[in-house]
C-alpha cells in the first residue's frame, strides 16, 4: 500500500462578503476534491490546537506527527536547509525578508513590492561583499536570496544565542525595531548588537543600488532595508522512515516545507515548472508525484500559492489557485491504483482572506482509497468536512491515521 497527501498550503478559509458568505474553497469548482470527499472520508484538523494559528513550518511538523515541544528549534534553520544552506549545531539562521522603508526606518512595505528572484541575487551580491565585522565579532556569516523577497542569514561562531528577538515589526508603518537579548546571557546581548549592525550596513549597501534606482523609476517600492525573524537552529528529528517504516519523497517548492521535509527524512523531488508563486505548474507536480510512486511509498505533494492569495486578501485569485489544485488531484485521480493507493488532501493552516494573514480556524481534511470507512459528505470544503467521519482531530493524528490505513500501525498493548 501507498499514500499520497496533498497539502493546499492556506487554502482553508473564513466565509466572506464578497463571496456571499462562501470561503474561496466553497466558491471554487473542485469536480476532483469533491470526489475524494465523496469516495472516502472526511474530517476537520486542528493543526496545532483548537483557535491557534499555526505557523507553516510548526503546522508542517505536526501533519508529519511530531510532537512540537520537542522537536521545534525556529523556523530559520528548517527555512535554510530547504534552501540548500548549510547548517551545523552551533549555527543561527535568521529568515529575512528585503522590505521597503523610509527615512526614518518605518516600513513601507515588508516584501519591497515581491522583488523578483533575479532582482534579489544581484542584490544578494552586494550585501555579502559588504558585510563588515571589524574587528571579526562572528566566524562567519552568510546571506543568501532564496525566492522573490525571502532571504536567509547564517551566524557561525563561539558566541551567539538564538535568544534574541526580531528586527521585523511584522506590520507596515512601523518602524525597525532594535533586536535585543531576550535573557541575560552575554551571548545573547552579542547577537544582538551583531544583528542591528548588520541593519544599518544593509541598509547603506542597498539604497543606492542600480536595481532599486531602476525599481524607483519605474514607480516600484525599493528594497532599502532587511528584515530579520524567526531564528533558528538545527532541529534533531527522528525520520519518518524510522518512525513508521515508510520510504518517504516530498514535493515542494518553498524553502522552508523542502526544510521540514528534508529534516524529517524525505527525498526532495524537484519539478521543473513547480514554483512557490501563482504560476506554478501543478499539473507537472501531479506527474511528477505518479511517477515517484515509483519508488516511494509515500509521497507528499505542496502548493503554496493558494496561501499567497489570502496574505495578498485576494480571494478571487485564492480560487483559481484552488482550481489549480483541483487540477493536480484530478491527475492523481485518473493515474493512480485505486486498490492500492490512498489519497489524502488538507491544508497546512487557515488563511483569512480579510485579515491577510494565519488564522485559527480548523481545515478540512478528505482521505480516499482501498477499504475507507466512506462517510456520507458529498463535497470537499471547510463546512462539509465537518460532518465526516474523522470527526475533529489535532495535526499529529494524521499520520498515525494514515499509517494504519498502509498497515504500518503498531499494535497498542498485547
Amino acid at each position: 500500500m501507498k499514500a499520497i497527501l496533498v497539502i493546499a498550503d492556506g487554502m482553508a478559509d473564513v466565509p466572506l462578503k464578497a463571496l456571499k458568505g462562501r470561503t474561496p474553497l466553497e466558491a471554487a469548482e473542485v469536480p476532483s476534491l469533491d470526489e475524494i470527499a465523496k469516495k472516502g472520508i472526511c474530517g476537520l484538523v486542528d493543526v496545532i490546537g483548537p483557535g491557534i494559528p499555526p505557523g507553516s513550518d510548526t503546522a508542517h511538523l505536526a501533519l508529519l506527527g511530531y510532537d512540537l515541544i520537542e522537536s521545534y528549534t525556529g523556523r530559520g534553520a528548517l527555512e535554510a536547509i530547504g534552501s540548500g544552506v548549510d547548517i551545523l549545531p552551533n549555527d543561527l539562521a535568521f529568515r529575512c525578508n528585503f522590505a521597503t522603508v523610509d527615512a526614518d526606518f518605518i516600513v513601507l512595505d515588508r516584501r519591497a513590492g515581491r522583488i523578483t528572484s533575479e532582482e534579489a541575487a544581484t542584490l544578494t551580491a552586494a550585501i555579502q561583499e559588504s558585510i563588515k565585522m571589524n574587528p571579526p565579532e562572528v566566524g562567519d556569516i552568510l546571506f543568501t536570496n532564496t525566492v522573490q523577497h525571502r532571504a536567509i542569514l547564517r551566524l557561525s561562531g563561539p558566541k551567539l544565542s538564538a535568544f534574541v528577538s526580531d528586527t521585523d515589526p511584522h506590520r507596515t508603518g512601523q518602524k525597525v525595531l532594535q533586536a535585543h537579548a531576550l535573557d541575560e546571557n552575554p551571548e545573547a546581548e552579542h547577537t544582538a548588537n551583531v544583528l542591528n549592525t548588520l541593519t544599518l550596513q544593509l541598509h547603506d549597501a542597498l539604497t543606492d543600488h542600480p536595481v532599486n534606482k531602476r525599481r524607483a523609476s519605474n514607480g516600484l517600492p525599493v528594497a532599502n532595508a532587511v528584515l530579520f525573524r524567526g531564528v533558528g537552529t538545527l532541529p534533531e528529528l527522528d525520520p519518518l522512515s524510522l518512525l513508521y517504516g515508510i520510504h518517504p519523497a516530498a514535493i515542494a517548492a518553498v524553502p522552508l516545507v523542502k526544510g521540514v521535509c528534508k529534516a524529517a527524512g524525505m527525498r526532495l523531488i524537484n519539478v521543473e515548472g513547480g514554483n512557490g508563486t501563482y504560476e506554478t505548474e501543478t499539473k507537472a507536480k501531479a506527474q511528477a508525484a505518479i511517477t515517484s510512486l515509483q519508488r516511494f511509498d509515500f509521497v507528499l505533494v505542496h502548493v503554496k500559492a493558494t496561501d499567497l492569495a489570502s496574505h495578498d486578501r485576494n480571494p478571487q485569485k485564492k480560487i483559481q489557485m484552488i482550481e489549480k489544485v483541483d487540477v493536480l488531484v484530478a491527475y492523481l485521480l485518473q493515474h493512480i491504483d485505486s486498490e492500492d493507493v490512498f489519497l489524502a488532501v488538507t491544508a497546512d493552516h487557515t488563511t483569512s482572506s480579510v485579515k491577510g494573514e494565519h488564522s485559527g480556524e480548523p481545515v478540512p481534511l478528505a482521505i480516499s482509497g482501498p477499504n475507507v470507512r466512506r462517510d456520507d459528505v458529498g463535497e470537499f470544503g471547510e463546512r462539509p468536512c465537518g460532518r465526516g467521519g474523522l470527526g475533529r482531530i489535532r495535526g499529529v493524528d494524521l499520520m498515525p491515521i494514515l499509517m494504519n490505513l498502509l498497515g504500518k500501525a503498531e499494535k497498542a498493548g498485547s
